[in-house]
């Protein structure tokens, strides 16, 4: 059944996150939902003119910070991949290192009780094969529990910049907000913290 959270009455089933439309409430103030689902899906980059190219290993995962000060990272270096029942009520499922499984990358956010959260960055990293995110034609969709899907295309694409910030979303005391993002970082996680002045202590790591 479609959710109707137009007032006008038209039913929205996906609300695509622009530069002319950056942002969404995501919840009302108050308001409790179930698991948010965050997709990232990509190409592999093994097709047409890419079809010589490496394929890409483009990873999926979030920087968070709680009401209750703690801070960390959310991702499949380092594994780690979180907890959906306790801090962070967040968790990374399986790493796709292709590109090729149906249901790209998810992430699942316990939104039961949001004033738990104050933000997360959702981002997407580049950890194998040529930084090419035009290639890479990624799109980070939200499946929230109620209300319409929230879509992010990675476009704008800046080749060489290993990491996007795709979406940021805030509880500022009137819900939780996405904000589109979109923002192309020359470096890895570090450098993104910086860029969003997050002040994590970070290490090297493999997965």
């Amino acid at each position: 059944m479609a959710i109707d959270n137009n007032p006008g009455g038209v039913n929205l089933s996906k609300v695509t996150l622009s530069k002319a439309t950056p942002s969404i409430n995501l919840t009302k103030p108050g308001e409790q939902q179930g698991v948010l689902r965050v997709n990232l899906n990509w190409s592999s980059g093994s097709r047409g003119f890419f079809r010589k190219a490496k394929p890409v290993d483009l990873d999926l995962g979030c920087l968070y910070e709680l009401a209750s000060g703690a801070k960390g990272v959310v991702q499949a270096i380092g594994a780690s991949f979180g907890n959906l029942e306790a801090e962070p009520y967040i968790r990374l499922d399986a790493d796709d290192r292709t590109g090729t499984a149906t249901g790209g990358e998810n992430m699942h956010i316990n939104l039961a009780r949001p004033e738990l959260f104050r933000r997360i960055l959702i981002f997407a990293f580049i950890y194998d094969g040529v930084p090419n995110w035009a290639a890479a034609d990624g799109v980070a969709t939200l499946y929230p529990t109620s209300g319409p899907q929230v879509e992010v295309r990675l476009d704008s694409p800046v080749d060489g910049a290993r990491t996007c910030a795709i979406a940021l979303l805030q509880n500022q005391g009137a819900g939780i907000t996405v904000n589109r993002e979109v923002h192309y970082v020359n470096g890895a996680q570090r450098q993104l913290d910086e860029a969003y002045h997050w002040g994590l202590q970070w290490h090297s790591a493999n997965k």
